[in-house]
């Protein structure tokens, strides 16, 4: 033992801040916090570590160990990377508490105590932190550990690991060059895996890899344990910050200030030979969440073999054969862990010499499916009540699941052309991907962020590629399982993911993969498309088309989604332009239409031209000419949503874009004109010439009509309710459209509810203006007709000024509809399209903003307005009905912020209704 050592060894001072813990002082821990809080003593401790404590305490099988908390970590990390006073001493006195415990000691060559150093967040991060095996090898150790188990092989098994893993995790060398010599060696042995290296073999390796330690470090590997304990506990803390670390955490929403703990775990070897093991698994299926047992194994392996996806694994089934009576005992540990934590858990367990010890359970990350189906299931079972059920899946699993998919039809005429290429792979993440293949994180990052579709196609992938998984819209692995590191962050992301396709070879270098089909060779280069089914295995040649999922069949959805609606205070309504829109919304579970644009009918290619002519129209009469042929048109559309939403309030919106929006653009009437002209040079017939000029003619007639259209700010010009000021001829007309599309449906015994939307309106004396146009069209339908229909009169709320005098615009309208999109633009004074393609991003990176506010709803801005707009609004009318229809109706931050604000309800695009659906009920429990 050194000098440092033995200073350090002595007890904690009572006044001294406690950083350390041992995993049986769970008592210890809630009396210093001062809290029994789970997820205070997760904060705390982390996940694995809270979970460890909690496992030693239930009196499962786990090995002795301490954790230093995520405290010492944020303070390493504030006070310049230096362990926070008295941090260091306990760690050595925990280190001499566990050596009692296990009856070795660390350092020992007569009886070695060997340590893990694994990384451990209040919330999971598979593989996005350093974990160290073995610590405490070193050369000395290494000949009392073959001297007391007669096992060369397996000692320097473990020695080479642990240099190997030190070397790149705590000194930074890369990993391929210690792969290139395991690889070396199996080539001159002629061996294909590493468990085929014999002693000697594994002996020279270690040599080997001191060399390269010294050749690229400049520093010898060190042969003090407590030197490598002391710069593996940095290795992890610095981790915290490293560049997977901080991609994972952006891209699942977690919190950079919480900090890692540090678990220091005693050793137990899965690599001692054929009575040894190593595994993970689920307590439940977390690819569709059938209530299975579900992982691999590996028999003479250590943990990281499994999740690296190194070596291809056992399922974990046959571990029942291999290992009766360890798989007995195991079997009734994680049924006891699931009952416990009631939920789905994700073990770690390693079998030393027949003994089964347990290293880690967490709530399991699961599929959109699974995750659905497990928590229908575990209220079924009376685990958990509805409430929790609700709030165990997140609107996000919601949208992955209704994702697109393959056809059966597809694949099997995929199948008949030649195109699958790999048919018996691991279904590692479920869904349907369509992408150009890449061969490397950081080109899959790139053509992401391009907006290209790529499918990331790796041998295994490591925690180091995070990034490119992230923007991949789908995995494809040569090596590795179902619970290998491809698999856990597929599954965490809801991206498909097929693992473990042994047929392929690939060649990273060259950018490219080999596979036979049938009797021929197929070569798959870096651009080239293939499409993989994470829910069957396969992979496909070439772009695949696919298909909206069933909702009406997916059972366990319907069920939750019933308790959530059982739950929410908010209505879920849907925007939608066209009956087969309001149709699914419908079968979504949308509760109304909260908009229904009319200028996207406009924009049909049987109308546009009749738009185009009430445009150009340069009289009163002719723009009237226009309209009355567009009058049955629109009529036919209303018509149509009416029916399809027989029953439940449609508002419909006025025309709301300035009119240029329907003519050709500026520069394309330039540049056809100039075409025209120089096309005319080579006419030579009178007919040919006739017609060029005649469309010279048209062509200048629209670009002036342009010229006159054309305004410094088209967002903020002759749009919205100024059209129907300027322009009342077509409000008139859609009005009409509107009520005798509603007086024709009502006699066919259609239950229909209109309400008429001004948008833009800023004063209330625009409102009153419109109002009287729609008043009189409704006199003289209902006067025609002989018959009435109730419809309400509302307004959006778009601009500042109209939240600021909501107590006068509620004079005259019944109801308000926020268009945060524009009500966004207006209080930030900046335009959507130049704002995220110009500065947003930087904005958002540089946290000036904390989110994109057309993304996610900004409740300190725009928020205060919609506030007051409730206040002022209910002030004068308190019945008022109040609603959002911008796309933040789809975005559960923003959901939860309209529950807290009180609107009646949020409209969203029909495919986001079952997610509102959700994100309502959550905010209600979270707020009730």
């Amino acid at each position: 033992m050194t000098v440092a050592v033995a200073e350090s060894s002595k007890a904690t001072k009572a006044d001294e801040k406690t950083w350390v813990f041992l995993f049986n002082q769970l008592d210890k821990v809630e009396s210093t916090a001062k809290t029994k809080d789970w997820e205070d003593i997760r904060s705390l401790l982390g996940g694995k570590g809270a979970n460890l404590f909690e496992m030693t305490r239930l009196g499962l099988p786990v090995p002795p160990g301490f954790t230093v908390t995520t405290e010492a970590c944020n303070a390493y990390l504030k006070y310049d990377h230096q362990f926070p006073p008295a941090m260091w001493d306990q760690e050595v006195v925990a280190m001499h508490a566990v050596e009692q415990q296990v009856g070795k000691n660390f350092g020992d060559p007569k009886n070695p105590l060997f340590v893990s150093c694994r990384s451990g967040a209040k919330f999971s991060m598979p593989g996005m932190m350093d974990t160290v095996l073995n610590i405490g090898l070193n050369d000395e150790t290494a000949k009392g550990m073959i001297e007391l188990t007669g096992d060369a092989r397996f000692v320097y098994d473990s020695y080479r690991r642990l240099i190997q893993m030190f070397g790149s995790v705590v000194m930074g060398v890369a990993d391929e060059p210690f792969e290139d010599v395991i690889t070396e060696f199996k080539k001159r042995k002629g061996v294909k895996n590493d468990v085929e290296l014999a002693a000697d073999d594994w002996m020279q390796i270690v040599e080997r890899f001191k060399g390269l330690v010294k050749a690229y470090k400049g520093i010898d590997f060190p042969q003090d344990p407590y030197k490598q304990l002391e710069m593996a506990t940095r290795a992890v803390f610095n981790s915290w910050f490293g560049k997977r670390a901080i991609d994972y955490r952006n891209a699942t929403n977690i919190s950079h200030d919480l900090g890692t703990a540090v678990n220091i775990v005693t050793m137990v070897f899965g690599n001692m030979g054929e009575d040894s093991a190593t595994g993970v698994a689920f307590t439940r299926n977390p690819v569709d969440g059938v209530n299975e047992l579900y992982g691999d194994y590996l028999i003479n392996a250590q943990g990281e073999d499994v999740v690296a996806g190194i070596r291809n694994t056992l399922p974990i089934a046959q571990l029942e054969k291999d290992m009766p009576e360890a798989f007995a005992e195991f079997m009734n540990i994680v049924n006891k862990l699931e009952t416990h934590f009631r939920d789905m858990q994700d073990v770690e367990f390693t079998i030393e010499r027949k003994k089964l010890w347990m290293l880690q359970t967490r709530n399991g990350k699961r599929t959109a499916r699974a995750a659905i189906k497990i928590a229908v299931d575990m209220t079924n079972e009376g685990l958990i009540k509805k409430e929790e059920a609700v709030m165990r899946v997140t609107p996000e699993q919601v949208d992955q699941l209704l994702h697109p998919q393959f056809s059966a039809e597809t694949k099997k005429k995929a199948r008949k052309e030649g195109k699958l290429l790999v048919s018996k792979a691991v279904n590692a993440s479920p869904g349907a991907a369509v992408g150009m293949a890449v061969f490397d994180a950081d080109t899959a990052d790139e053509w992401g962020k391009a907006g290209k579709a790529v499918i990331m196609v790796r041998p295994e992938t490591k925690p180091d590629d995070v990034h490119g998984m992230i923007a991949a819209k789908g995995i494809l692995t040569s090596r590795g399982g179902a619970t290998s590191h491809a698999a856990v962050v597929a599954r965490q992301f809801g991206t498909p993911a097929v693992c473990g396709a042994e047929e392929m070879e690939i060649d990273v270098d060259h950018r490219m993969f080999h596979i036979q089909v049938d009797d021929k060779e197929v070569e798959v280069r870096e651009g080239d498309w293939i499409s993989l089914d994470g829910g069957t295995g396969e992979v496909f040649l070439g772009q695949l088309p696919t298909q909206d999922p069933d909702f009406e069949n997916e059972a366990e959805l319907n069920i939750l989604l019933k308790w959530a609606d059982g739950v929410r205070r908010l209505g879920v309504w849907a925007n939608a332009d066209y009956p087969k829109d309001a149709e699914r919304a419908r079968r979504y579970g949308a509760q109304g239409i909260g908009l229904c644009r009319t200028e996207h009918m406009f924009f049909e290619e049987d109308r546009l031209p009749i738009v185009q002519e009430m445009i150009m129209a340069t009289s009163r009469a002719r723009r009237l000419t226009a309209l009355e042929r567009l009058l049955p048109v629109q009529r036919n559309d209303f018509e149509g949503i009416f029916r399809a939403m027989d029953g439940l309030p449609v508002i419909i919106r006025l025309l709301d874009p300035p009119l240029h929006e329907f003519l050709p653009s500026y520069q394309d009437l330039v540049a056809d004109l100039a075409d025209l002209k120089v096309r005319l040079q080579h006419f030579h017939t009178l007919s040919e010439i006739d017609t060029a000029l005649g469309l010279v003619r048209q062509k200048e007639d629209i670009l002036s009509r342009v010229k006159a259209l054309s305004e410094s700010n088209p967002m903020l010009g002759l749009r919205g309710d100024r059209l129907s000021v300027v322009m009342p001829e077509i409000t008139e007309m859609q009005v009409r459209a509107i009520l005798e599309a509603a007086i024709h449906v009502k006699k066919d015994g259609i239950d229909v509810h209109p309400e008429i939307m001004v948008p833009l309106a800023g004063h209330v004396n625009e409102l009153k203006y419109i109002k009287e146009i729609v008043d009189r069209i409704a006199e003289e339908v209902f006067t025609e007709s002989g018959m009435t229909v109730d419809f309400k009169y509302g307004s959006m709320v778009e601009v500042p000024r109209a939240a600021l005098t909501a107590d006068e615009l509620a004079t005259v309208a019944e109801f308000y509809s926020f268009g945060t999109n524009d009500l966004t633009q207006t209080t930030f004074g900046m335009s959507r399209d130049d704002a995220e393609s110009k500065f947003l991003m930087e904005y958002t990176e540089k946290e000036i903003l904390p989110s994109n506010p057309f993304q996610q709803l900004d409740r300190g801005g725009v928020g205060k307005l919609i506030n007051m707009t409730v206040e002022l609004g209910r002030g004068t009318r308190p019945d008022m009905h109040m609603g959002i229809c911008g796309e933040h109706g789809g975005d559960p931050n923003s959901i939860e912020f309209c529950h807290m604000a009180k609107l009646n309800y949020v409209s969203c695009s029909p495919y986001r209704v079952p997610i509102a659906r959700l994100a309502a009920a959550q905010a209600a429990v979270k707020h009730p």
